[in-house]
């Protein structure tokens, strides 16, 4: 028989006030089952006409700000988010029969921040993010190796390859974040934490 916490949700939602330190736990533990990409999100964001998209990125750090990833701020992602700041992350870990969403209102990181992960990429990261016009029309596929060959001729030197200015990071500050967990028959655990000025207000969810 499963053990159980205060609210009577298995024990693996535990009993702490903070969700972002629940969060923590929770990646810990799909860093040591999930085979690729852990850290793999679907992000949902809305351009001006109320039109919704989604795609998977990375999560690249998690801080009291928020929840932080990385993209050209040329994309579509990015220019959704400049009209309309606000998204919804969802993880997914099958293995574990856990998920998690999270939605929040969203900032572009500072420079410091961007250029401290950037010179953190392998030199081949660096120079795609260079070569990459991130989600347009790419005639032939030779245009694309072509100039990434012309960029490491031009960054020979790998440590000194600076940040595209339209490459950057973004942080959502979560409002609300849920944790989901797989039951027998679909009778299923979910737990919400809403952000109430700066205390979490916890709530069980029907599945």
């Amino acid at each position: 028989m499963n053990q159980k916490n205060s609210l009577g949700l298995n024990s693996c939602f535990m009993d702490l006030d903070d969700p972002i330190e629940l969060f923590k736990i929770w990646i810990s533990e799909a860093e040591k089952k999930e085979i690729n990409d852990p850290n793999a999100l679907s992000l949902a964001t809305t351009n001006q006409k109320n039109e919704p998209s989604v795609r998977m990125v990375l999560l690249k750090g998690v801080n009291k700000k928020g929840f932080v990833f990385y993209t050209n701020l040329d994309s579509p992602k990015s220019n959704d988010l400049k009209k309309n700041p606000k998204a919804e992350m969802c993880f997914h870990w099958k293995s574990l029969e856990r998920q998690i969403r999270i939605f929040g209102s969203i900032v572009q990181v500072s420079d410091e921040e961007a250029d401290t992960y950037f010179n953190s990429r392998p030199y081949e990261s660096k120079i795609g993010a260079w070569a990459s016009d991130q989600s347009k029309v790419m005639k032939k596929k030779e245009e694309f190796l072509k100039k990434i060959e012309e960029l490491k001729n031009k960054y020979k030197d790998k440590e000194k390859v600076l940040r595209p200015k339209n490459w950057s990071g973004w942080c959502l500050s979560p409002i609300t974040i849920e944790f989901w967990f797989g039951g027998k028959f679909r009778i299923h655990e979910r737990l919400k934490y809403i952000k109430i000025l700066n205390n979490w207000k916890k709530e069980i969810l029907y599945p």
